[in-house]
């Protein structure tokens, strides 16, 4: 494997969160903390606890997997989308750089940005609520299995994109209101019957549920369900992006 070439290709893309630190971590950073105030202060007023946990505490993990989901998405998907619009994406397909290392090189850096800014939502959320991590090793483990995973989902928007529009079609249309739909901010417990069912078929409930039990120890769903379908999304995206690259779609025309 190229270590010099996926170093080259990590760097550069991590090079470019600095200079644009605002939109990267600061925008949201703040835009996290404004759901701490809306949701915290005027929900939180109405809802004290779910579950034995303060409203303010339990939707930590779920805003931190909104951002999570979003960025790993964006940030993957622009990095691969800007080579292919200004047409350097030919100089890397030519050079003595294997598909494995381009992937790695540019979801690597797209999960590490995600990671870092869920660790800094994760410290912001210490100022405003109390909170607990359980289970910390499996925190994090569900942390980079989410980065990398939805990372690997944003490299596959970025190939499959041709406008700037559509890269934003699937985390503002489809992921961002699944996370908000997926338990988020509320327990699936609180639903009625009916509801309870249909909200099981929306993946990111498996995701915040699992995250969420890694705090407080509690989830709506089995925590190894939640770790088999974040395995099943990983192989999937993995298997879509080999794809990809054997029939050279939208990458040789």
């Amino acid at each position: 494997m190229n270590l010099y070439a996926i170093r080259a290709i990590y760097r550069f893309e991590m090079a470019r969160t600095w200079r644009t630190l605002m939109q990267s971590i600061i925008a949201p950073v703040i835009s996290t903390s404004l759901y701490f105030v809306v949701f915290g202060s005027a929900i939180g007023s109405r809802i004290r606890e779910v579950n034995g946990v303060s409203y303010g505490a339990f939707i930590v993990p779920g805003l931190i997997m909104l951002s999570l989901l979003s960025q790993s998405i964006s940030n993957a998907s622009f990095g691969i989308y800007f080579p292919r619009f200004t047409g350097t994406i030919y100089e890397l397909l030519s050079a003595p750089v294997s598909y494995l290392e381009i992937v790695v090189s540019y979801v690597g850096a797209a999960a590490t940005k995600s990671v870092l800014l869920g660790l800094i939502i994760l410290a912001t959320a210490a100022l405003f609520v109390p909170l607990q991590i359980q289970h910390p090793v499996w925190m994090i483990l569900f942390l980079l299995l989410t980065a990398v995973t939805f990372s690997l989902l944003g490299f596959i928007i970025g190939i499959w994109a041709n406008s700037f529009e559509k890269l934003q079609l699937v985390p503002l249309l489809i992921i961002t209101p699944l996370t908000f739909l997926g338990g988020s901010f509320y327990s699936v417990e609180m639903l009625p019957p009916v509801w309870k069912i249909v909200t099981l078929f929306n993946p990111i409930v498996y995701l915040v549920s699992g995250f969420r039990w890694s705090f407080y120890g509690q989830a709506d769903v089995d925590v190894s369900v939640s770790i088999g379908m974040t395995a099943l999304f990983l192989a999937v995206f993995l298997a879509i992006t080999a794809w990809i690259f054997k029939t050279g779609y939208r990458l040789k025309n």
